[in-house]
């Protein structure tokens, strides 16, 4: 069940340069090239707690909403052990989107995550974004949004954090959203550094 979403003009020139961005590089704020762009596999740092709300609502599939240059098949998300990010969670099915990257495999899932995403969405296109991440989920979504300025420029100058808002301004979105999905579990964490995050308690609209 895939959905054909409707981005607005600034949207789409959005998805554009982070294409382009993927394919060229990204330039920072200091003035450096990075060749590597988006692909830090963001939910690796916050795995023992996800396992943990994975394992208690029997999370079996997921889709990785904005997955960047992650790979939920490849060995190492544990350094431990050295299991992949299906493998570390006990998960049967792992899907991906990402549209920068040509990659589309959206359906139906247990639990829709997106690590760093939101922020690189135009503001007037935010709500259609979250109420399709919450379309996906059957159990829970898992959201991981930065609240501060990229150290990344996008082609056209602007940070690549194009919507930086507090962590409350994003839960009152979500919350929004969350009303029409009463069922879903939503997992909020909204970070105002690198590295630097605040986990909202999880809940449904239902509680």
């Amino acid at each position: 069940m895939k959905k054909t979403m409707k981005l607005s003009k600034k949207g789409q020139e959005l998805i554009n340069l982070y294409t382009n961005m993927v394919e060229t590089g990204v330039k920072r704020i200091d003035g450096q090239k990075n060749p590597r762009v988006f692909s830090e596999f963001g939910a690796r740092y916050y795995r023992v707690s996800l396992k943990k709300g994975f394992d208690l609502l029997k999370i079996k599939s997921t889709l990785d909403y904005g997955c960047g240059g992650a790979d939920w098949m490849l060995d190492g998300f544990e350094p431990e052990t050295n299991v992949s990010a299906k493998e570390y969670f006990g998960l049967e099915e792992c899907y991906r989107y990402e549209p920068a990257r040509d990659i589309d495999e959206r359906q139906k899932v247990d639990c829709v995550i997106s690590f760093d995403v939101l922020e690189h969405i135009f503001v007037a296109d935010v709500s259609n974004v979250i109420d399709e991440i919450f379309s996906y989920a059957t159990k829970l979504v898992v959201l991981n949004i930065a609240c501060y300025e990229a150290a990344a420029l996008l082609p056209n100058g602007e940070n690549a954090h194009i919507t930086v808002r507090h962590p409350l301004w994003w839960k009152a979105q979500v919350d929004q959203i969350a009303l029409s999905y009463p069922d879903i579990s939503v997992l909020l964490i909204a970070s105002s550094g690198y590295l630097q995050a605040e986990a909202f308690p999880i809940y449904k609209a239902n509680d």
